[in-house]
């Protein structure tokens, strides 16, 4: 029997593009023998639009945005059909992978692909992420945030608190986005306040993060409970970061996999991956990105529970060389939702 398989895409995100590539790519890798594939659009103002159940996958991505194309209809989330397997949120950035379509599924008690309310959130927010790796006892560089009010409030005291307890050069970033939108480098005050203005353009909290000279390494996590580890791959900038264009614009980025680091790093960097992994009680998929500096120390920068998933993104990438082929790879992470959907269902709600 095949599963009924509902893809979300789209979303109310600065990453919305990302994810209708992202869709493109799963469609095109899915075996129809196995799957039934239903998508759901959201649209940039939020608005949730079912197309009728493909029977091919979709040349152009702009054949996913199927808005008053007389073949679907808008439906309110909350009346999303019981009768799919598992629910599959192709959804990057706020208002998907932040934890808020997660929690309408586990309310409706669907079985869904990938990372739970919490580790959602907490993953997406990347100053409570920071603070809970802090906890973990997990090697991070220093870091300071705040919000636009206080920023309003006294700009001199905003940019005066982070030149004393980080200097210069920093990054400042939005502190719920990804794909490196809003991301600057500044090696100065006026940098500073361009990137302030810049990053409060897409989130009310940014955070800033001391610059360190270091390779920049990651690895995937696939599992639930025990997740296990791909090789690692090393991301080599040819510009001053790994900015939005550069992700996904001009091909700018050359990808090492496997990384020419030392056996023992290796085997650090994934013992602390998957402490990551756990301290954020994380399920189906992970991404960890980490920063190796010249004299051997590991850093920990960030995880991300939906990376890029494009045949050409670094997770999918990793998990290639690992040996777990693309469309593995998604039959993969179905298989752990219902995993994870079978458990919770043994639950007691009652006392």
């Amino acid at each position: 029997m095949k599963t009924k398989l509902c893809l979300l895409y789209g979303g109310k995100s600065a990453e919305h593009q990302v994810s209708l590539q992202t869709a493109k790519a799963v469609i095109g890798a899915l075996d129809l023998n196995k799957f039934d594939i239903y998508p759901i659009y959201i649209t940039t103002e939020g608005s949730w639009v079912e197309g009728e159940k493909l029977t091919a996958p979709v040349d152009q991505v702009s054949e996913l945005q199927f808005e008053g194309d007389g073949q679907s209809s808008t439906v309110a989330p909350s009346l999303i059909s019981k009768t799919y397997d598992v629910i599959f949120p192709l959804l990057h950035g706020p208002n998907g992978e932040d934890g808020t379509v997660q929690g309408l599924l586990e309310v409706m008690n669907l079985p869904y692909v990938g990372n739970g309310v919490l580790a959602s959130a907490a993953g997406m927010d990347k100053v409570i992420m920071k603070n809970v790796f802090a906890q973990a006892n997990l090697p991070q560089v220093r870091y300071s945030w705040l919000t636009r009010k206080t920023w309003l409030e006294d700009k001199e005291a905003a940019y005066e608190k982070v030149e004393k307890e980080l200097g210069y050069p920093c990054f400042v970033k939005p502190a719920n986005l990804g794909s490196s939108v809003g991301i600057s480098k500044c090696t100065n005050r006026k940098e500073l306040d361009a990137a302030y203005e810049e990053a409060f353009q897409f989130d009310r909290k940014i955070i800033v993060e001391e610059g360190i000279v270091a390779k920049e390494i990651e690895v995937g996590l696939l599992g639930n409970d025990r997740p296990e580890c791909s090789v690692i791959g090393e991301i080599i900038p040819k510009k001053d970061f790994y900015d939005y264009k550069a992700k996904y614009e001009d091909n700018s980025t050359a990808l090492i996999i496997p990384a020419e680091i030392s056996e023992d790093t290796q085997m650090e960097m994934k013992a602390m991956a998957v402490t990551a992994f756990q301290a954020l009680d994380c399920s189906g998929l992970v991404r960890a990105d980490f920063f190796l500096k010249e004299n051997g120390e590991l850093l920990i920068n960030e995880i991300n529970t939906m990376p890029g998933f494009t045949p050409f993104s670094m997770f999918p990438l990793l998990w290639k060389h690992t040996g777990v082929e693309y469309s593995l790879l998604i039959e993969k992470l179905i298989d752990l939702a219902k995993e994870r959907y079978e458990e919770k269902q043994q639950l007691k709600y009652t006392f």
